[in-house]
């Protein structure tokens, strides 16, 4: 190879795509300005804003105080969309996030007042303390995005999604979510306590705010308009060869027939992974897929869609400890 060749596939390598440059400033600008609020957390952000890329509904699993809410609350100012929050309790209800018809004073006319869940971005915090009734209001909401009240159906904003928070060591007073609400979740997030050197910065960036809150301080900017739209497109044209389709259902179909698990992946499980593996990629600015892109979408996808067996858990394994084993055991395709 020539040194002139090998210059110009160097600078190749170093650009990014045409194809990307709506992403790949989305990308940036939202690494930004979340990070002026959260210290930290960079695998939870990135993750967060795939999941906005593919326009899919995440669960942020962690201990209280960590910074779960306080990640979906910049991301709705990030984005400059509607933005509701919802706390769950046990006696709430379905009418409350859903909307109820009321009879107007002075007439014989009944009229819909809508409820938060007519909204852009829907955080629901400590989803898991929702009771059976409205969790089952919510399914359809995520999975339909739209609300049927009196035998009326009523569409969602274009933009919907639910970013649901859960608190994985308190059950008092819990519903664990059913396997078909799961499934509708794209993102299973984990959310991890702060390294020493990030707490560090928490403290500080607290002592040095004027105590009306990190994103009053922040005055994060929103991406120009239309640029949501654009990077949602670039990423879903993403190339995806031939051999990475047989790959990811090669992942998919394994869980099923692996031996520590009673509940493996669906194929909504395998479209899914699909999709936040172009995200990966556009992360790493390809805008062609790559077999570590499938692989890097596998846990976050898949966690909270498998189901170990009673066995395997007093064993210690964990859905992740499985998934790892399982990505290592299909083989990667070579072309």
């Amino acid at each position: 190879m020539s040194e002139e060749t090998s210059q110009n596939v160097n600078q190749d390598a170093t650009q990014e795509p045409q194809s990307l440059r709506a992403t790949s400033q989305l990308i940036a600008h939202g690494r930004g300005e979340l990070g002026r609020v959260i210290a930290g957390q960079g695998g939870a952000i990135e993750e967060v804003l795939i999941a906005v890329l593919c326009q899919g509904h995440a669960l942020l699993e962690g201990v209280p105080g960590i910074a779960k809410t306080l990640i979906v609350k910049a991301l709705g100012r990030l984005l400059g969309l509607g933005f509701q929050r919802v706390q769950a309790t046990p006696d709430l209800m379905p009418a409350d996030i859903l909307g109820t018809t009321i009879l107007r004073p002075g007439s014989e006319t009944f009229s819909f007042h809508p409820g938060p869940v007519f909204t852009d971005l829907l955080l629901v915090d400590e989803i898991n303390r929702m009771p059976p009734r409205t969790q089952a209001a919510l399914l359809e909401c995520m999975e339909e995005r739209q609300v049927t009240s009196d035998g009326v159906r009523r569409p969602l904003p274009g933009w919907f999604t639910v970013f649901a928070t859960q608190n994985p060591v308190d059950f008092e007073g819990t519903y664990p979510l059913p396997e078909a609400q799961l499934d509708r979740f794209l993102l299973k997030i984990r959310v991890a306590y702060p390294s020493e050197k990030e707490e560090l910065q928490i403290l500080e960036m607290h002592h040095a705010g004027s105590g009306a809150g990190l994103l009053e301080d922040a005055q994060i900017a929103p991406i120009p308009g239309g640029l949501l739209a654009s990077a949602r497109a670039e990423v879903r044209s993403i190339r995806i060869e031939p051999e990475l389709y047989t790959y990811i259902l090669a992942l998919a179909r394994r869980t099923r027939e692996w031996p520590t698990l009673l509940l493996g992946a669906s194929p909504r499980a395998a479209l899914s992974i699909m999709l936040v593996a172009q995200a990966a990629a556009a992360f790493d600015g390809r805008d062609y897929l790559v077999p570590d892109d499938v692989k890097r979408a596998v846990q976050p996808v898949l966690r909270h869609r498998v189901m170990l067996k009673p066995e395997a858990e007093l064993e210690g394994f964990d859905a992740d400890r499985v998934l790892a084993d399982v990505i290592a055991a299909v083989p990667v395709p070579r072309k």
